[in-house]
């Protein structure tokens, strides 16, 4: 038995480790700055299908990687599916760091991540490698209500070219698009849990069913029994309240829901598709 498990050991030591795939930084030209970015692409001339990822309020770095995991595991899998990904840093680039429990921000949804958004579109229309007439918005909680701002009918950007192929919001506040009347000039697929008290499901089905009148482009997914963050790998479920965890909500439940994330990973291969 024991050289059945020092040979078992040996294997595993010996097994290969699959390498990481290391995002390449870029500089994005801003009206008043430079926003840096992280870019992941598949190997070749493309043109790709590219997502621009838009994260958190948490930010899109951790202490010593460029990228969360919770990120990166959405990247690698674009990645596998022969997409490149694009991840603006939109606090980075400021010298911020979490913006989840900071009462007046300085970086607005509907304004800075907005422009973001723009910028980093103009960058990628302007590269060969990136297929013009296929480049999506895919973002999460305040990355994602910014998404929700820059694909309203009042923002077009036919002016530099194609405008986005799709776009996916996951959980986002939709509080105040709720009431202001929100439809998407582009197709739109919003997931979030039945359960999430971060952000608010009424208000994102409300005002996804308010749009149906004027754009059949947008579709809401609930997942019942799913809090905040369901999509996340490996984060147990938990209260954040008390927690002093700066890139944390201030109050509700975060973690993982394994069925609404194999379910999420489908529809978003599904929609990008398109």
């Amino acid at each position: 038995m024991r050289l059945l498990f020092a040979i078992i050991v040996t294997m595993l030591l010996a097994a290969p480790v699959a390498a990481e795939v290391a995002p390449q930084e870029v500089d994005i030209p801003l009206a008043n700055g430079v926003l840096h970015a992280q870019l992941f692409k598949p190997d070749g001339d493309g043109p790709f299908p590219t997502v621009i990822a838009l994260h958190g309020c948490g930010g899109l770095a951790g202490h010593s990687e460029p990228v969360l995991p919770r990120y990166r595991d959405w990247a690698e899998q674009l990645l596998k599916a022969g997409k490149a990904v694009l991840l603006p840093d939109s606090y980075g680039s400021r010298e911020l760091g979490p913006q989840c429990r900071v009462k007046e921000r300085r970086v607005l949804a509907r304004r800075e991540r907005v422009a973001d958004i723009m910028a980093s579109r103009q960058w990628l229309v302007q590269q060969p490698w990136a297929a013009r007439d296929r480049i999506s918005l895919m973002g999460w909680a305040n990355g994602a209500s910014a998404l929700l701002w820059a694909v309203r009918p009042q923002l077009s950007s036919r002016s530099i070219g194609p405008d986005f192929r799709t776009a996916i919001a996951f959980y986002p506040d939709c509080r105040i698009s709720s009431g202001l009347g929100w439809s998407a000039r582009v197709p739109t697929l919003l997931l979030i849990g039945a359960k999430d008290d971060v952000s608010s499901p009424p208000a994102c089905r409300q005002m996804v069913d308010g749009a149906r009148g004027r754009s059949a482009l947008a579709r809401i997914v609930v997942y019942p029994g799913a809090y905040h963050d369901f999509d996340r790998a490996n984060f147990p479920l938990h209260a954040v309240a008390g927690t002093p965890d700066a890139a944390a909500p201030e109050h509700g439940h975060v973690g993982t829901d394994a069925e609404a994330r194999a379910d999420s990973q489908k529809r978003v291969a599904e929609w990008l598709a398109r």
